[in-house]
This record gives C-alpha cells, sequence and structure tokens, in this order.
C-alpha cells in the first residue's frame, strides 16, 4: 500500500515531469509575469522637498499605477551614499554642484541632469517662543537663545543660511546660538518644537501651524539652483525618465509652485537664458 508521504512525492515527480514535457513540447514559456517591483523607482531627494515631492509622487502613483520610493536627506550626505554605491534610481539635489559632481564621477547620466527649481530661505520663528525676528538682525536679542541651521557642511539649505548671515557681518556674533540639524528638515523641527526659537529653512517646508515665518533676501546668498539626474545604476531609465517629465509637466509644476519654488523657465528668464524645459 502506498503512503501518504509516498503519494506526495509521486505526484511532484509527475507534476515537474509535466510541466518540463509542456515547455519542452509546446514552446509554453512559464516565465513569472512581471510584478509592480518592475515599475518602481527610488529617489534620492534633498529634505526641502519633503512636502512638494510627497504631494508630487503620491499623484503620479494614483495616474499610472507606478511606485516611487523618496528617500530624503541632505544633499551632501544622500551623494556621499551614492558615492559608496547606495542603490538609487534618480536623484535630486538642492544644489547643482553635486549632480555636476556625480557626472563627473561617471556615477550620473550626463544627459539627464537638468535644472528643476530654484529655492528660498526664511526666518523662521516658534510662534509660541515669545519673541520678534523678521530681520536677520533681529536674532541677536538676547531673548533668542537656540537658532537652527541646517549643517552648512553638508546640507544646501544650511549653507546658504551662513552665506546669508555672513553677508551681514552675523555669523561670528551667532555661533554660540546655532545649532545644527542634519538637514533642512530637521532644522525645521527644532523651530516647530521649540528647542530653537527661530530657524533659517527652506520656504518650501515653511507652512507649518507652529511657526510665522519671513522670507529673506536672495540677494544675501549663492542661488539654490536645484538640479538632478538619473544614476548609471538606474534600473529602469525609461521610468526614471517618466517621472522626471512628471515633475517638470503640468502635473508638477503647480505642486513645486505651491511650495514656493521658481521653477526652471522662470529662473532662465531670470538669467537671460533660453530654458532647457519647454513650458507644458
Amino acid at each position: 500500500m502506498i503512503t501518504v508521504k509516498q503519494f506526495k512525492f509521486i505526484f511532484c515527480i509527475l507534476l515537474i515531469s509535466f510541466l518540463s514535457g509542456c515547455q519542452a513540447g509546446n514552446g509554453i514559456n512559464l516565465q513569472l509575469t512581471p510584478t509592480k517591483f518592475d515599475e518602481t523607482i527610488t529617489v534620492a531627494a534633498a529634505a526641502d522637498l519633503q512636502f512638494a515631492f510627497t504631494d508630487i509622487a503620491n499623484l503620479y502613483e494614483q495616474q499610472t499605477g507606478r511606485k516611487v520610493i523618496l528617500v530624503f536627506g541632505s544633499t551632501g550626505q544622500l551623494v556621499q551614499q551614492i558615492e559608496n554605491g547606495a542603490s538609487f534610481d534618480l536623484v535630486a539635489s538642492a544644489n547643482i554642484e553635486y549632480i555636476d559632481r556625480l557626472v563627473n564621477q561617471g556615477l550620473a547620466i550626463s544627459d539627464s541632469a537638468d535644472l528643476y527649481a530654484r529655492g528660498r530661505i526664511v526666518l523662521a520663528v516658534n510662534k509660541k517662543a515669545g519673541v520678534q525676528a523678521v530681520t536677520l538682525e533681529d536674532l541677536l536679542s538676547d531673548d533668542i537663545q537656540y537658532i537652527a541651521i541646517a549643517n552648512p557642511e553638508h546640507a544646501p539649505y544650511g549653507l546658504a543660511a551662513k552665506q546669508a548671515l555672513e553677508s551681514l557681518g552675523l555669523w561670528e556674533k551667532l555661533q554660540q546660538k546655532l545649532v545644527y540639524g542634519e538637514n533642512v528638515r530637521q532644522a525645521l523641527q527644532f523651530v516647530q518644537t521649540g528647542d530653537a526659537e527661530a530657524a533659517i529653512i527652506s520656504l518650501s517646508v515653511a507652512n507649518v501651524p507652529e511657526i510665522t515665518w519671513t522670507l529673506i533676501d536672495e540677494s544675501l546668498h549663492r542661488p539654490l539652483d536645484q538640479a538632478l539626474a538619473i544614476l548609471t545604476t538606474c534600473k529602469n531609465p525609461a521610468l526614471a525618465e517618466d517621472f522626471i517629465a512628471f515633475i517638470n509637466g503640468a502635473e508638477g509644476r503647480p505642486i513645486m509652485r505651491q511650495y514656493g519654488f521658481l521653477l526652471p523657465d522662470e529662473i532662465y528668464l531670470l538669467t537671460n537664458q533660453q530654458p532647457a524645459v519647454d513650458e507644458p
């Protein structure tokens, strides 16, 4: 008598033989249908893009059924991760110089590198802190003990904050008050929670209920021209190109404007150059 265990073994052998015969004799392809993983893109994005790119990615997923994984951080740290072999498909930096660096190292596709926005910085104050600050000189007040900025060593918005303070001769005077976030989003969190009374952050993350903010004169710092590029390790360049087109297209541009970014065509008009991306 055949036991249950023996029956299962015989059944498995017969099934394997049947499937092998079908594939060899009838040319049936048993390759699995591509999964959603094949329609996924991973984007390394500067922290100032957290609100704007989250909205854009959600809309893109709704319209296309494709998945966008966003990894936010300071541009400098993200670029270091890429240089050390991190597996991203697309990088959106807060400073075009970092994209040039990746292209020069052969880590980003030169033809894909393009400007997508220019950012602005603002002076933010915690509403409950009981202090007033609408100019950078106001940060000298004894009522303000801590001022948060992103680390200027690797965060473009932190570097812009430093440049603005240096332009007014305030950088050295405020050294004892400065606290560094790993990126501009963490600097925002410091002022949101009241751990710092004030902060210099990106306009793109400033519209939160805990703070008030004042736009800082952009002549005080170098332009925050933001660029993106497809990485040479990208698993699906066509999908990356499609997402870039979405960002710079009719769906993405209104969202970028909503968060205070100046767009490529507007930047080129200011600099009397021809836009690289046509208005949709």
